[in-house]
């Protein structure tokens, strides 16, 4: 399904939505209260600003009366998507986000990664796939990483561990290349990216790959992942929660003078590895 017509099907989710609640004479707060969510969250549903979990759209199917019909729609549109279901609401607000804070502990964000290192981390995890899977899969991947060319791109803040320059993905040239092109990335300010060293010890989130979102028109959204899942938090106690262990580890990093002295010095030793030097 391309992105207009995606698009236009959840438009018409809202849209039902819309209708079928004010069918049963409820308004957004009234059902929002029901659901478990915001009143200003059903509005943005019914908009297609924002994309309902399952568990919410199983809730307006049992508080709407509606035999099912959100559920179903629900799996119907996230089946058609490009992205793995535990991604594909995060991915629906990376684009809309004003503000992303990231920490990634062992590899280079999806936003930041070059085509050859993402070849190299799903060929790692499919190596009996077809070529065409992963080409496509890696083409996703890319099309992502548009979002950093926008002259509307949203503030990018990116602490990466340092393991994340010192596990080698692919040949040394790919890990040369990708670290090259985090530093051109914060050269040319599109991104602020801090390393936190071996040496900072045990720090807040070890292990857990977490992306805080901000929205001009939506509260804040934390995304964090494991194996073969993800979720999308926005309580606002676990959101305070999350920026507060994001502050901390924030504390612990280099510079960002020292942390590009640090990944550019990482990536000349590959190209050393490779003898392209």
């Amino acid at each position: 399904m391309a992105n207009g017509s995606r698009q236009a099907a959840w438009e018409f989710f809202g849209t039902e939505l819309k209708r079928r609640r004010e069918d049963a004479g409820i308004t957004q707060v009234e059902l929002g209260a029901r659901v478990f969510v915001s009143g200003g969250y059903i509005g943005q549903f019914e908009q297609a600003i924002r994309k309902p979990q399952l568990d919410v759209a199983q809730r307006i199917d049992e508080s709407l009366q509606t035999d099912g019909f959100f559920e179903r729609l629900w799996r119907k549109l996230i089946k058609e998507q490009r992205f793995a279901e535990y991604f594909a609401h995060a991915a629906e607000l990376e684009r809309l986000a004003t503000g992303i804070c990231e920490w990634a502990p062992a590899v280079v964000p999806g936003l930041l990664q070059t085509p050859e290192y993402a070849r190299a981390i799903y060929f790692s995890s499919n190596p009996l796939s077809p070529d065409g899977y992963v080409e496509e899969m890696v083409g996703l991947r890319m099309e992502r990483t548009r979002l950093l060319k926008d002259a509307t791109r949203p503030v990018y803040w990116v602490l990466l561990h340092e393991a994340v320059l010192r596990i080698q993905v692919g040949p040394p040239t790919v890990m040369a290349e990708q670290l090259e092109h985090i530093a051109e990335t914060v050269r040319s300010r599109k991104a602020l990216v801090l390393v936190v060293p071996f040496s900072a010890g045990a720090h807040p989130q070890m292990g857990k790959l977490t992306r805080l979102m901000e929205f001009d028109d939506a509260p804040p959204t934390v995304y964090t992942e494991a194996v073969l899942s993800g979720n999308l938090l926005d309580d606002p106690a676990v959101v305070k929660q999350v920026r507060a262990d994001y502050d901390l580890l924030r504390a612990a990093a280099l510079t960002l003078d020292a942390s590009l002295a640090m990944i550019e010095a990482a990536a000349e030793g590959y190209r050393r590895c490779a003898g392209t030097t």
